[in-house]
């Protein structure tokens, strides 16, 4: 089995995952009850920690579908992630977890071992053919992994296809089509740098600016789509809808600007998106 338990947070957070089983556990406990926010509407934990709180809200409700059932996770760009779905409180709450870390394999990814000890039981290889379990985990996490990637619509396939029937895929993608994306291709790599680690303080990078097709609002929208997967909740980060780390003083001037030179086709109004979204039940399920 390729999940592996580890402990600390991939790329530099606060809070790591705790993979030990979850201890003292009640049998009459009660599943907690969870309201799920709609799309766009994040709750209030949510704006306090946008790009962790909308997938641990998820993750909470998720297991307390199933709750006193083993939750397996993976994390896949785990040296991008910038949390671990909340993995205290749901063990609090009695939840039986288990994650898996994976990435691609590029000089950033493997200098991130070395200096970031909670990395040290990544799997790193090429992500077309690393192995991943069918139907074997709960929840996959993909963050900030398709834009810097090649064959990143395969990559994705291959996480869905990890995913259980019924499972969780949650997922931040940076847009292509935003006007931040087409300064991320376009800047000098100095530049990137420093707008990297003002917005992603702590995390190794920046990364390689692949941006295939699939790494935009409507790429992954036309992938849930022909896949079949419901789009539960989404919510913008960065641009003028905020919720990144500030960034150097002038780079929501230059989108803007990007933005206006190209007449609406890249926008200023985002610079990433989140996306929860749901694998069928039943995979001939048509989604009307």
């Amino acid at each position: 089995m390729f999940v592996t338990s580890v402990s600390g947070v991939p790329g530099g957070g606060t809070a790591g995952p705790d993979v030990a089983r979850a201890q003292g556990r009640h049998a009459q406990a009660r599943p907690p009850r969870v309201r799920r926010p709609r799309a766009g509407q994040p709750t209030a934990q949510a704006r306090a920690a946008p790009e962790t709180a909308l997938f641990s809200h998820w993750a909470q409700g998720y297991a307390g579908e199933r709750f006193g059932q083993p939750i397996a996770v993976l994390l896949a760009g785990a040296v991008t992630a910038a949390g671990d779905l909340g993995a205290a409180g749901l063990r609090a709450a009695g939840a039986d977890l288990s994650f898996g870390l994976v990435d691609d394999d590029q000089p950033v990814t493997r200098a991130a071992l070395g200096s970031h000890p909670a990395l040290a039981r990544c799997t790193l290889g090429d992500l077309r053919t690393v192995p991943l379990p069918q139907r074997s985990f709960d929840i996959v996490q993909c963050t900030l992994l398709l834009e810097r990637i090649a064959h990143a619509e395969l990559v994705l396939d291959r996480l869905v296809d990890a995913l259980k029937p019924g499972g969780l895929l949650c997922l931040q993608v940076r847009d292509r089509d935003c006007a931040a994306g087409f300064l991320d291709r376009m800047l000098p790599g100095w530049t990137r740098r420093m707008i990297w680690r003002r917005h992603r303080p702590g995390r190794p990078g920046p990364h390689p600016a692949v941006y295939e097709r699939v790494a935009s609002v409507r790429g992954v929208q036309s992938y849930a789509l022909m896949r079949g997967l419901v789009i539960a909740g989404q919510q913008p980060l960065g641009g003028l809808a905020g919720g990144l780390h500030p960034a150097p003083r002038g780079y929501l001037a230059a989108q803007k600007v990007v933005a206006a030179l190209s007449r609406g086709r890249l926008t200023a109004a985002h610079e990433e998106l989140l996306y929860v979204m749901r694998k069928p039940e039943n995979r001939f399920a048509r989604i009307l």
